[in-house]
């Protein structure tokens, strides 16, 4: 399978080092694999790399470009077809791409990709790609309404369940998403012909629950990855592991982090077939390495209670189902000095030590904030070292004090969150706005209240959706409650 899945890779990203080798051993490659595979395989593979490709695209934009692709394979690798069958077909699609009126996916960058020609073109086109999902839009169907849908058309059933999953996972290492939808469709196929489907389905989802899990774990941290790059996702890390164990120390957290990284880097893109499942079992060792003497509840999780079943799986995911640890008192932070800050690597390492401070104090205030302190502080620092006179710079800035209210703030209301049940909250937030717009009218107050209760449902917890309460963060932040005051944007 994994061959399959590299060489249909090759076909539908127009592999350049592919091409490099030349036209015969790209045809000759994809023809092997279409032949291998047979017709139906090679059109369920295509449909899970576009979908991934095209996350944001609809089941029938998909499904175009996926006809298109096994037409060509039917066409090109037939018996007698000519040399250039490849070629000529495969420009052929590039430049339906670029039509105004193409029934294939939409990308904002293709009309940029249509001003370049020949290979270049194609290449251009292979590279676009839509940001990854933040929320899920495939809900799982009842046991009932998936064996009427199945047996009804299972051709569809598997085409539209292809591009549902593998647009929700659209990050999940390939030979897992892959090994995911296969099983999926195997218990399908085997607990809708069953005497009771209901029974079946539940012992078989189950037996693979850990699969399931993993997918979707892996799929949120790659799509993590994506977003923020290497070393904004090793802050990321630095945060999550301080705010779960405000005891770890700043070498320890740091440490973890960059192995979380190093993980990401090294198995989100890798076609080796277990690599997420044996790179997180050796990153979850270290977990417990290096905190389970500091932390009660990361003990349980290695050695205790919580670990149910073999291995270092269970013990991840209890670690990661961990809510935010409670504050510790800490020393004030002095913060580095403007020698130290000017430093390229004093830098770098201050500012996460300043980061990590901050988490360990408030351990409830969403990552996002964090990062955007982290961000604002960079900027400050970036400027103030290339300014004439330093000390005035930095002084005039007030680095770092100008942000610490926003981030008690942000603690705040996440604890309150956190602290109370949703009716509660939403209650409290009532009464707060009533009392400080005792003018505004019903609708006015209703609408804060769903905002800012929107905003810490999905933002006050570990493991939030980042670019959503990133964007929220930056554009709207302002509105965290305290205990005397709640921040309005001014």
């Amino acid at each position: 399978m994994k061959a399959a899945v590299v060489s249909i890779l090759l076909f539908v990203l127009t592999c350049s080092h592919a091409m490099e080798r030349g036209r015969d051993y790209m045809r000759d490659k994809i023809c092997q694999e279409f032949s291998v595979l047979g017709k139906e395989k090679f059109r369920s593979i295509a449909i899970v790399l576009n979908s991934r490709k095209y996350c944001n695209a609809t089941f029938e934009e998909v499904n175009s470009i996926v006809q298109e692709i096994v037409a060509l394979a039917e066409k090109c690798c037939a018996e007698g077809a000519d040399p250039e069958c490849y070629t000529t077909e495969s420009s052929a699609l590039s430049a339906k791409s670029c039509d105004p009126n193409s029934p294939f996916p939409k990308h904002p960058g293709t009309a940029a990709c249509c001003t370049e020609e020949g290979l270049p073109r194609k290449l251009c086109l292979a590279a676009l790609k839509h940001p990854p999902k933040e929320s899920f839009t495939y809900l799982e169907p009842s046991n009932e309404e998936i064996c009427e849908a199945f047996r009804k058309d299972p051709k569809d059933f598997k085409d539209r369940f292809l591009y549902s999953f593998s647009s929700d996972y659209s990050h999940a290492p390939l030979p897992l998403l892959l090994t995911s939808t296969t099983t999926y469709l195997s218990i399908v196929g085997t607990c809708c012909t069953h005497a009771q489907p209901t029974v079946c389905f539940l012992k078989e989802r189950l037996e693979r629950k850990s699969l399931r899990t993993l997918t979707d774990l892996s799929n949120k941290a790659c799509s993590r990855y994506a977003l923020f790059g290497k070393e904004k996702t090793r802050l990321s890390y630095l945060i999550a592991f301080t705010q779960k164990s405000v005891n770890a120390s700043f070498e320890d957290a740091s440490s973890l982090a960059e192995g979380a990284s190093e993980v990401l880097s090294k198995c989100c893109d890798s076609l080796e077939e277990d690599c997420i499942q044996k790179e997180v079992s050796k990153h979850t060792a270290q977990i417990c390495e290096k905190l389970s003497a500091k932390d009660e509840r990361i003990d349980k999780c290695c050695n205790g209670s919580c670990r149910k079943g073999n291995g270092n799986l269970p013990k991840y995911l209890c670690i990661y189902s961990l809510p935010w640890d409670k504050p510790v008192d800490r020393p004030e932070h002095q913060g580095p000095s403007q020698e130290c800050l000017c430093n390229l690597d004093c830098r770098q390492r201050e500012l996460n030590r300043y980061i990590h401070y901050f988490a360990q104090i408030f351990p409830r205030t969403p990552e996002a904030l964090l990062v955007a302190l982290y961000e604002k502080n960079l900027n400050v620092v970036n400027t103030c070292c290339r300014a004439e006179n330093r000390t005035a710079c930095f002084k005039e800035q007030k680095f770092p004090a100008k942000t610490f209210g926003l981030i008690s703030k942000g603690n705040y209301m996440c604890s309150v969150y956190t602290d109370y049940t949703f009716l509660e909250f939403k209650k409290r937030l009532r009464e707060h706005y009533h009392k400080m717009l005792p003018s505004a009218s019903e609708d006015t107050i209703n609408g804060l209240v769903e905002q800012r209760a929107t905003f810490a449902s999905t933002c006050c917890h570990l493991n939030a959706p980042p670019s959503y309460c990133g964007l929220k963060v930056q554009s709207e932040v302002t509105y965290t409650c305290t205990e005397e005051d709640c921040l309005t944007q001014s």
